[in-house]
């Protein structure tokens, strides 16, 4: 028989079948990577508030000592910068900042990447939400930065430790996306004006349509590719898209516009880790990308620090929080899911997430392991919001802390502990759908393997099964466009060359019927 596996192509390929990418010394293996940051100035830290506090940006240069896997690495004058929003509330010296390798001296790289930024886990007694979440959108194909550990110290002086996180930037559209020349825009940090070492403006990155002037825009989003052209027509026409047409018309058009799919999986993500933090809740924490390639967007996800439920967003109990919640408007997710057959394959999204990944066997393994690493580097930090016990703790249980920073919010409140949340709400989600379950009899299939997504020419369909299996190839409205058999552990391949651009399907059918299905972008 065949299981119901997990079709993660975009995680699979192309990055399974790469070879090396720029930033693979520090974020291909499970490591705490330890970096020290030397200043020359004695009143380093002072100067870098006030550039934080002056909302410029601005960096100051220091030598940095890094040490990983492959060894120690020593460079000069690194920029460095204080960076965050409610992260900067953290007690204490143990701020987020950024690293600009090449800010002061013209190509200077660590392991052919520019910049990396170091969250200081705020709000998570655990130190590995943002991990955690961020590896799971990747796994299934979610567009996400990569995520690493740090022990920092400041000349010498032990400083905190750290989850390290990839820079969106051409760097990352290049490996992940394969296409760098189109817009990159970041959702502003509608903090009131843009809030300290913010982008933006005060208003909500919402995805509303306020017209063709794009000052109305400029509060809103931050564009962080083709700066000198500034040209926002793009946005501004999808969302007028998105705003200002039919239901039937948005159902019809948005496929050729989107990566439907990738956006749907992640608002399922986003749902289930109640991970409200973004465009779902707060209307932050995401970047959309036009793919010149395909021209169509793309949805990236930043800032994960706040999954498992930490930001409620006023929604109440977060291992409860409903399946299609959104807050208003949000014009984007509204309109797929008021549509049924996007909502269908919103559901199926969040069916296929629980089944793979957002379960006890899959998520607790990975906390056991991520506890494992950290744990020593985490009791060590002195500078650290919550105690060693409070680390424990909330591994696997709830932590009911007082007001201020970290404490659940203004008043205190729950910091849903990462086993315990995963458990119920994934519990809570299966009351609320009739998803299929899988399906393993013996050694049935091992892996599926589609390659390469996006295509152009040809896609290579691998199986591992025991009896074999047909293959098909579908359109949005179910035509069988090509149709093979795969033997036991073989692979087929669909010729596409006469395909229009588009969004497939891929079915593999058991008995006759899909027994598993996936999205596939025809070029």
């Amino acid at each position: 028989m065949i299981s119901r596996v997990l079709l993660s192509l975009l995680a699979l390929t192309p990055l399974g079948l790469v070879g090396q990418i720029d930033g693979d010394n520090i974020f291909s293996v499970d490591q705490v990577i330890a970096i020290d940051l030397a200043f020359p100035q004695a009143n380093f830290w002072a100067l870098m508030e006030a550039n934080y506090e002056a909302d410029e940006n601005e960096y100051i240069a220091a030598h940095l000592t890094l040490t990983d896997v492959s060894g120690t690495h020593v460079m000069d004058s690194v920029g460095v910068r204080l960076k965050g929003n409610s992260s900067y509330m953290h007690p204490g010296d143990k701020k987020s900042f950024k690293i600009d390798f090449n800010k002061f001296i013209s190509g200077q790289n660590y392991d052919g990447l520019k910049k990396l930024n170091f969250s200081n886990g705020f709000k998570d007694p655990t130190c590995m939400r943002e991990k955690l979440f961020f590896d799971v959108c990747r796994e299934v194909g979610v567009p996400a930065p990569r995520a690493s550990f740090a022990d920092v110290t400041f000349n010498g002086e032990p400083w905190g430790f750290y989850t390290v996180v990839e820079q969106i930037d051409d760097q990352f559209l290049d490996w992940n996306i394969q296409e760098d020349s189109g817009n990159l825009f970041k959702a502003g940090d509608n903090f009131g004006g843009g809030g300290p070492g913010g982008g933006g403006g005060g208003a909500e990155a919402d995805l509303v349509h306020y017209g063709n002037d794009q000052a109305a825009y400029e509060e809103r989003y931050e564009l962080k590719s083709n700066e000198d052209a500034n040209d926002w027509s793009d946005l501004m026409s999808f969302l007028d898209f998105v705003n200002n047409t039919t239901s039937d018309a948005f159902a019809a058009g948005i496929d050729f516009r989107m990566d439907v799919d990738g956006f749907l999986r992640s608002a399922a993500l986003d749902m289930l880790f109640s991970n409200l933090d973004t465009y779902t809740g707060s209307a932050r924490n995401y970047y959309i990308y036009h793919n010149m390639d395909t021209d169509m967007w793309q949805w990236i996800k930043w800032d994960g620090n706040e999954a498992f439920g930490s930001y409620t967003n006023g929604a109440g109990n977060m291992e409860t929080l409903a399946i299609d919640y959104s807050d208003f408007p949000r014009p984007l997710l509204e309109n797929m899911l008021s549509n049924p057959d996007l909502y269908a394959r919103y559901i199926e999204h969040v069916c296929d997430l629980v089944d793979h990944v957002f379960n006890e066997a899959h998520m607790h393994a990975q906390i056991d392991a991520t506890a494992e690493l950290i744990a020593p580097f985490v009791y060590a930090d002195s500078h650290k919001m919550y105690s060693n016990a409070d680390f424990d703790t909330n591994l696997s249980a709830n932590l009911v802390s007082g007001g201020g920073p970290g404490g659940g919010g203004p008043g205190g409140g729950t910091t849903y502990g990462l086993k315990s949340f995963v458990t119920n709400r994934a519990s809570y989600v299966l009351t609320q759908l009739e998803c299929p379950t899988s399906h393993v009899v013996g050694p049935a299939a091992s892996g599926l393997v589609v390659y390469p997504n996006p295509a152009k020419d040809r896609i290579h369909v691998q199986l591992d099964c025991t009896s074999g299996a047909d293959v098909r190839l579908t359109n949005l409205v179910g035509q069988v466009l090509r149709a093979k058999r795969i033997i036991s552990a073989g692979v087929v391949q669909f010729e596409l060359g006469d395909l229009p651009a588009g969004t497939y399907v891929v079915e593999v059918l058991e008995a006759g019927k899909p027994a598993l299905r996936t999205h596939v972008v025809v070029l």
